[in-house]
Formats: structure tokens, C-alpha cells, sequence
């Protein structure tokens, strides 16, 4: 048996008796042997089509990506079950309609989609590859941004007969493009404001030479970027309050000089810069004047919750006796400014024992 000029197999015939086949028998035999063939290889074929069928959809549906075809009417004519699961709807529910009425009819403003704006239906017509990003409507009406590519499909005669449709939903992708864009506005902003301060600070700054003078802005400026450095190590997203306070005073005294008691808190990003910066200020002065200028003197900084805020006391002992300054210097207003920021009243008291001071930083 021969189809297609290819040996299928060979089928043999009998008959009892001596008697040989006529030539009618023979021509008869023949034409069945070659029908025979003929159905042997189209069932041949047809088995060969519905394993390559079921492959193919196999790989499909295994897919990550939402295969889609229409068809020339621009009807949907597949769906693979990624497709499924980024649309919300079954195959079923799309066979026969058109994609557009289905899945992308209507702009996330509610206004209506008119198929003639659309670059997905605009591959077929124009027989041109379409790339792009559009917002397609789920199934449970909520809308998702995709990102697809929508080619036509050619049959042997390169006549296109409908378009095959790539789809990838880029929710997540969108979301960190806006957390990035958001994360930059908020960096440039701190930048400048960084820099302002910056500038305030060598411009206000007093010392007596020059000398004091680097070592009193550097101090200062140390101050700034570990509050920096603070908010970084979360993203920009706040700070421990116990980490900010005990960066500050680490860089100016001993462990032992100074206590912190207080409940965890997450300081908001404003707040901790302003804090850090009193809490220098407050250490310096103490180191300078206070209780941490003596080997006995000690720091007690602690914190608590209340229906305004964190409520703050600084207060030093062991320190040689204090007495309200002569004058208002530049310490003095910038730690009123950085309360200002904190929005909050920085209170002194220049008590028998040593200084103590309460501010708090509201919710």
C-alpha cells in the first residue's frame, strides 16, 4: 500500500482453489488495496494532528504568558489558560464575541473604548506588528495595565487569516516604576533640603576661631547625616526612636555616661532629623558645659507615649552648677528652630542639679 509516495505496508489476498485472479478481480483488488491506503494515511494524519493538537495546547496552557487569537472578524478564537486567569473569564464565555466588547471596552475614566482606537484590532487591518501597553477591564470590573503584542497570523498563501495576541499583566511592574518615581521625588527633596540646612549651618554657625569653628559644623553636620543614614537603613520610611538617640549621644559620650529608657517607636521621616539634631545640640552643650563635661556627670534621656506624641526628658547630673546663658547663642536657636520643625515647644530648665529639658514630638 503507497500514499503520498510512501510504502504504508502490503496487504495480501487468497482464494482457494487453483483458479487465478482475473483481470477484473485483479483491477478491483487494486483500487481497493489503493482506498484502503488512502484512509490509512488520512487516519495516519489526523492521529499525527491531534498529538501535535494536544502538545501544542499542553504548551499553552503551561504558558506564563495570556495567549489569545482572533480570528478574521476579530473575534476570539483561543484562549490559553493564562489567558483565562488574567481576564477572569472561561474560554467558553469568549468564544465567538469580539475581544474588544469583551476585555478592553472601556477607558479606566469610564468613557467608553471605540474599536477604532484600539492598536490591538489595528494589526489585522494594517497586517503590521502592534507593541504597547493598554489597560484591559476584568471580568470583576476592576481595570490592570498590560503590556502586548498583537501580530497577524498568515496562512501557506500569506493571506492573514487573524491575529495572535501576547499578554503580560504589568501591575506589579507599574508599582515599582511608581514607588521608584516616588522614592527619587522624596530623595531630590531631602537633597535640597539637606543642602539648605547645610548652608544654614556654615553660614549661623559661631566659634571664637576658626578652629572651633570645623570642629563645632562638623559636629553638626555628623549630626545631619546620620539622621541620613538613619532613614536610609528603612527605605526612607522612619527610624527606631531608640536607634536615633543612641547614635546621637554614642558619638558624643561613653555608654556609661548616659541612659535611655523608652517604648519601640517608629519616628515619622520629618521627625527624625529635627530630633537627631536636638539631641546633638543637647550632648554638645553637655559635653562642653554639663554633666558630661565631668568624669561623674551622667545623662538620663528618656521618652514615653501620651495622646499628643512621645514625650521627652533630658536630664543631667554630676555636672558642675548651671545657670541660664548670658545671652541667646546660635545653639539656643537652632534647637527652638528644630523644635519648631518637630512642632513642638522645646522647654529648658537650668535646675540646682543640672539641666533639664522636655519637648515632645507629636503624632
Amino acid at each position: 500500500m503507497v500514499a503520498s509516495g510512501r510504502l504504508l505496508g502490503t496487504l495480501g489476498f487468497g482464494r482457494r482453489g487453483a483458479d487465478r485472479f482475473t483481470d477484473d478481480e485483479l483491477h478491483l483488488l487494486h483500487t481497493v488495496t489503493h482506498y484502503l491506503a488512502m484512509a490509512y494515511d488520512r487516519l495516519r494524519t489526523a492521529s499525527a494532528l491531534r498529538e501535535s493538537e494536544r502538545r501544542l495546547n499542553a504548551v499553552l496552557d503551561n504558558a506564563t504568558v495570556a495567549i489569545i487569537l482572533m480570528d478574521e472578524r476579530q473575534h476570539c478564537a483561543y484562549m490559553n489558560a493564562a489567558a483565562e486567569r488574567l481576564t477572569g473569564y472561561r474560554f467558553e464565555e469568549t468564544l465567538g464575541r469580539p475581544l474588544h466588547d469583551v476585555i478592553h471596552h472601556t477607558h479606566p475614566d469610564g468613557t467608553p473604548f471605540p474599536l477604532q482606537d484600539c492598536p490591538i484590532d489595528r494589526a489585522f487591518p494594517e497586517n503590521s506588528q502592534e507593541q504597547g501597553e493598554e489597560v484591559f477591564v476584568h471580568k470583576d470590573g476592576h481595570f490592570y495595565p498590560v503590556a502586548f503584542t498583537a501580530s497577524p497570523m498568515r496562512d501557506d498563501d500569506s493571506r492573514t487569516i487573524g491575529t495572535i495576541i501576547e499578554v503580560r499583566d504589568i501591575t506589579e511592574q507599574k508599582r515599582t516604576e511608581q514607588a521608584r518615581e516616588l522614592l527619587m521625588r522624596e530623595v531630590d527633596h531631602r537633597a535640597r533640603n539637606v543642602l539648605a540646612i547645610v548652608q544654614s549651618l556654615v553660614t549661623l554657625t559661631k566659634a571664637p576661631d576658626l578652629p572651633a569653628y570645623r570642629e563645632t559644623l562638623l559636629g553638626r553636620v555628623s549630626s545631619l547625616a546620620r539622621a541620613q543614614g538613619s532613614l536610609a537603613a528603612r527605605n526612607w520610611e522612619g527610624a527606631a526612636v531608640a536607634d536615633v538617640l543612641a547614635k546621637e549621644l554614642s558619638a558624643i559620650a561613653p555608654s556609661e555616661a548616659y541612659r535611655l529608657e523608652g517604648p519601640a517607636h517608629t519616628l515619622k521621616p520629618d521627625q527624625v532629623q529635627p530630633l537627631g539634631m536636638i539631641i546633638h545640640e543637647l550632648a554638645t552643650n553637655a559635653a562642653k558645659y554639663g554633666a558630661l563635661s565631668r568624669e561623674s556627670g551622667r545623662v538620663s534621656l528618656t521618652w514615653r507615649s501620651t495622646p499628643e506624641g512621645l514625650a521627652f526628658e533630658w536630664r543631667e547630673t554630676g555636672g558642675p552648677p548651671v545657670q541660664p546663658p548670658t545671652a541667646r547663642g546660635f545653639g539656643s536657636r537652632l534647637i527652638a528652630r528644630l523644635g519648631q520643625q518637630l512642632g513642638t515647644e522645646v522647654h529648658m530648665e537650668w535646675a540646682v542639679g543640672g539641666l533639664y529639658v522636655e519637648f515632645h514630638a507629636p503624632h
